[in-house]
């Protein structure tokens, strides 16, 4: 009988697979700790959380949740200027007429309102006009000279300081402003610059909740938005910015401008707090909130640092300034204190940007 040959079965072959993909140093995924330390913020959170465990030792009232919310109060007044400071630094320029512009926007609003005897809102309106002037003069000589924001700022600090002085003499005869509290509109600002409210039985500032507000649209406006982008590229290298696109003379224009809106928003809680205005306040302020930005992990040279660095930043400021007088120390050591702290703040943020770069 003749044998047939049978068929050897099929044998399917896998599918040829594509060849493997290689990774290396730069295209493999960090982990998320090395992420995380690549954040500007991440040093001055450690920072602040030393501050805060530190005095939680040495001032036993800060215990006390009525001491926790006058520590958040003077954060939050540092804070909301702090925020368009940084902003502006991570745009490459920053602003020391910001402590003197603050007072320069209450004394207008005190004098618009008390002298023209007009309602208030009309000063709290001129007083809005005149500092987003200062931010964009600021900024437009800045842009139009090429001069460095340390000289055109610190011209505009000169003149602001000698302006507030005199024209406060002039008009009222003193050198402080007259108590508007009588005057028609008086109540409602009140309410909206400087109103508290109760959480169980601690009274907050509304302060606050403008801070922590504030804080989230600027982070939202950095990381989610076209001008975000423009910011961190004029700040990187503006010629390089201009030149794919960016428009470079309004991003800093405006960012000055900001700085001139939170000039206006707190001073406005300044007077409608007080009632009444000294002329010679504020100077030196602007060394605070620059400081409370670095120490956030923003960047003196521009292109780097986030929103809420800052807040972190004010906190410690806020922490600091309570706690030396929470603990009976001698406030004269505050800002030998401060000082302390910024170089150490500064020193943390350049090893941990230093390492995640290393990795």
């Amino acid at each position: 009988m003749p044998m047939t040959q049978q068929a050897a079965p099929a044998v399917t072959a896998p599918p040829a697979s594509g060849p493997k993909k290689e990774t290396d140093g730069r295209t493999a995924q960090r982990p998320l700790w090395l992420r995380l330390l690549a954040r500007p913020e991440v040093g001055v959170f450690l920072g602040a959380v030393a501050v805060f465990v530190f005095f939680l030792v040495a001032a036993p009232p800060v215990r006390e949740a009525s001491s926790m919310a006058t520590i958040l109060y003077q954060s939050s007044t540092i804070g909301i200027m702090a925020l368009p400071v940084a902003l502006l630094m991570i745009g490459g320029e920053f602003d020391l007429s910001s402590g003197v512009a603050v007072l320069t926007s209450a004394l207008t609003a005190s004098m618009v309102s008390y002298q023209l005897t007009m309602n208030v809102w009309v000063g709290v309106f001129a007083a809005l006009v005149v500092s987003l002037a200062v931010g964009a003069f600021n900024g437009w000589m800045i842009m139009r000279t090429g001069l460095p924001s340390f000289l055109v700022t610190l011209g505009t600090f000169l003149i602001l300081q000698g302006v507030n002085l005199a024209v406060t003499k002039l008009v009222t005869g003193n050198v402080a402003t007259n108590d508007i509290s009588d005057m028609d509109g008086f109540e409602q600002a009140k309410a909206v610059f400087s109103s508290s409210f109760t959480v169980g039985d601690v009274q907050l500032k509304i302060t606050i909740v403008y801070w922590l507000v504030f804080a989230a649209l600027a982070t939202w406006l950095l990381l989610r938005t076209k001008y975000g982008n423009w910011i961190f590229a004029v700040g990187g290298n503006k010629h390089s910015a201009r030149a794919v696109g960016v428009p470079v003379t309004f991003t800093k224009i405006t960012l000055f401008m900001g700085v001139g809106f939170g000039a206006w928003f707190v001073g406005m809680h300044q007077l409608f707090a007080f009632n009444t205005v000294q002329s010679g306040e504020g100077v030196g302020q602007e060394l605070i909130y620059i400081a409370a930005a670095v120490i956030g992990g923003c960047l003196l040279t521009g292109g780097y640092g986030s929103a809420i660095g800052p807040v972190f930043g004010a906190f410690m400021f806020g922490m600091v300034q309570q706690g030396i007088v929470y603990a009976n120390w001698n406030p004269d050591w505050f800002m030998a204190f401060l000082g302390v702290m910024l170089l150490g703040a500064t020193l943390v943020n350049l090893w941990v940007r230093n390492a995640a770069t290393r990795r």
